[in-house]
């Protein structure tokens, strides 16, 4: 009976031994719901920049009443500061609810692993970011959502080595929707929508359905 459990208790250990590894070298704390708000706020800000644009560029337009250099330039402050409220609330969201999940595994937020995967995510993003400063210096919009969503993709890419490698296909996915927007500069910001917030509800969906829903 002993001899017949030993290679159950064998394949037991590895398992456990590679799963404390896994740990040791993967951040496993990120969680699906943070992929789920961050893309609800992303849609969010979306709508709310549509409605922006349309109502003080488009509408004008069709009034006939000239649309100035003054306008346009409280048109991309209000931009601006719609992305940036929409990337402080994913950040707080992303962040509060990875910090649920580690406690709720017993793990530190904050160790080699997550500052790993910290370091080789914010070298391209902080890159996208001077660069797109630099597409807003000169006024130059057209690339601007299909840099977004290409140093977005870079950045989950090469993040991935230290957490799940569901985030490199998502970073494969942000990549191709930004190379594929180049060639449709009018629709930028539906195809910001569809990266940032259907690819990222959708991504978050998949991670809690495979590791968080027990």
């Amino acid at each position: 009976m002993t001899e017949q459990n030993q290679p159950q208790d064998t394949l037991q250990e590895v398992k456990d031994i590679r799963r404390l590894m896994e740990r040791s070298s993967r951040f496993i704390s990120l969680s699906g719901l943070s992929g789920i708000a961050a893309g609800l706020f992303a849609l969010a800000g979306a709508g709310i920049a549509r409605y922006v644009i349309f109502k003080n560029y488009y509408a004008e337009y069709n009034d006939r009443r000239f649309f100035d250099s003054n306008d346009f330039v409280k048109l991309k402050i209000q931009l601006f500061g719609l992305a940036a409220a929409v990337f402080a609330a994913a950040f707080i969201s992303a962040f509060y609810f990875t910090w649920r999940k580690s406690n709720s595994q017993g793990r530190s937020l904050w160790d080699h692993t997550s500052r790993r995967l910290l370091w080789n995510m914010a070298i391209p993003l902080v890159t996208g970011g001077l660069f797109i400063l630099g597409m807003l210096q000169y006024s130059d919009w057209r690339f601007i959502a299909p840099a977004c969503l290409i140093f977005y993709g870079l950045a989950l890419v090469n993040a991935s080595k230290y957490t799940f490698t569901d985030i490199r296909y998502l970073g494969y996915c942000e990549i191709i929707i930004g190379l594929i927007n180049m060639q449709f500069i009018g629709y930028g910001l539906y195809f910001w929508a569809l990266g940032f917030g259907v690819l990222h509800i959708i991504y978050g969906v998949v991670m809690w359905w495979k590791y968080e829903r027990d």
